[in-house]
């Protein structure tokens, strides 16, 4: 009489393993242990019976999806089903002359294998290659998130193994938590990692791309700059605002050299020439991975020196307050920026990336040459001829646009006469 699944269960362990068959020399065993297992007898090429033991039976779980089931075949657990058509398979490689128990060695072999090339291990490698070619900053982003979000849900699993649906629970995950950004940016990882793991034969292809269209990309939100006016609160509330001296400089600096917040944060004291009024950005933190000069204002001179006397014996302009190995998290200026009402939930919806939008709005206004304004913003030239031109070419015009900058700002405040927009010393 066949097996049935309700017979299976009802089958209880004893003293000495129970052997139930089930036709096409497929049997169940039920071990002392309470386990039940499947094996096939079969004869191998020198002519003797033997039995081949290739997995342990499991009740088919209501609701399975495909790739669930997929998932628990490739762990060696067989509902009765699955266990008949095993036994087919193994019945057919018995046939054309295969031995199952060096099958089985081969077959717990590329097992370990698989596990060795982990998506975790296939990842990190694929880093280790990009590094090379990636900014520090951008490279801590990747890992960092990857660490954070992805491999604690499937870095332990085979490259091989794992399916759109486990990578689809992680980028729902970081969706809800409003990280639609960061949820694009691992889709758009993993789904190099996979490439990386089939040209690498440890994955066979890549499943984000069955997930096209599960993330809609939210619209892009530029910057909003200060107005003229708006400049004018800024500088006012700035000097009322009772937090940290090097946050308050930070944002003055900020404002004054209009360089991308990451850029300021991870400035370093070394690469400042104060006597020679220059800021010298190196490639591996610049945006665009190329050197970037900054002129610095007589204002922009006076608040280093300032700074100086604060942190000039550590090797960052800010460094973090609690850990001070550390320069100054991503968070303080709009923090900074808040509290002074000027970010978040304050009424001006204002970034601290928003000066760099403020500079280029307003120097503009003033009549200064766009591809000058552009070499100060390090903005990508698109043109490459143009990209070739020697950028110290624009260093005069960029030293005389920025100390205007800085007088300026200096005239919004209470301290100067207001310098009219389109009064620039360059024209």
């Amino acid at each position: 009489m066949l097996l049935t699944d309700a017979g299976i269960r009802a089958e209880k362990s004893g003293q000495n393993p129970r052997k139930r068959r089930d036709g096409r020399n497929l049997y169940l065993v039920v071990l002392p242990t309470g386990r039940k297992v499947w094996r096939i007898r079969y004869r191998k090429p020198d002519g003797k019976d033997t039995y081949f033991t290739f997995g342990e039976y499991c009740q088919s779980p209501a609701g399975e999806s495909r790739e669930d089931a997929r998932a628990r075949k490739d762990s060696t657990r067989f509902t009765l089903a699955e266990a008949r058509l095993e036994c087919e398979k193994l019945r057919g490689m018995v046939k054309q002359g295969t031995h199952l128990s060096r099958y089985k060695k081969a077959e717990k072999a590329l097992r370990l294998a698989e596990t060795a090339n982990t998506f975790e291990v296939v990842a990190r490698e694929w880093i280790g290659k990009q590094q090379k070619i990636w900014s520090p900053t951008y490279y801590e982003q990747v890992r960092r998130g990857l660490e954070r979000d992805v491999f604690p849900a499937i870095g332990v699993f085979p490259a091989r193994d794992i399916n759109p649906r486990q990578l689809l629970e992680i980028l729902q995950q970081v969706e809800q938590r409003g990280a639609i950004s960061m949820a694009i940016l691992y889709r758009q990882w993993t789904s190099a990692i996979f490439r990386y793991a089939v040209s690498t034969l440890r994955a066979d292809s890549d499943p984000t791309r069955d997930l096209k269209g599960s993330l809609i990309r939210p619209s892009v939100k530029h910057h909003k700059p200060l107005e003229r006016r708006e400049i004018s609160k800024f500088l006012e509330a700035l000097d009322s605002y009772g937090g940290y001296p090097t946050t308050v400089i930070a944002l003055r600096l900020l404002l004054l050299t209009f360089v991308r917040p990451g850029e300021l944060r991870r400035a370093q004291w070394a690469e400042f020439d104060l006597d020679g009024a220059e800021w010298r950005i190196p490639a591996e933190r610049m945006k665009k991975g190329e050197r970037h000069i900054v002129p610095l204002s007589v204002q922009a001179v006076e608040l280093l020196r300032e700074l100086y006397t604060l942190t000039g014996n550590q090797r960052w302009l800010f460094p973090n307050y609690r850990r001070p190995q550390e320069c100054m998290t991503p968070t303080t200026l709009n923090r900074a920026l808040e509290r002074m009402g000027f970010n978040g939930r304050g009424t001006m919806g204002f970034s601290a990336h928003g000066f760099r939008s403020t500079a280029s709005t307003i120097l503009n206004e003033s009549n200064y040459r766009p591809d000058v304004i552009e070499r100060q913003l390090a903005h990508q030239e698109r043109n490459q001829t143009r990209a070739a031109y020697n950028h110290a070419e624009y260093l005069a015009e960029r030293k005389d646009m920025m100390q205007w900058w800085g007088d300026f700002l200096e005239s919004l405040s209470d301290r100067g006469q207001v310098i009219p927009i389109g009064a620039s010393r360059g024209n």
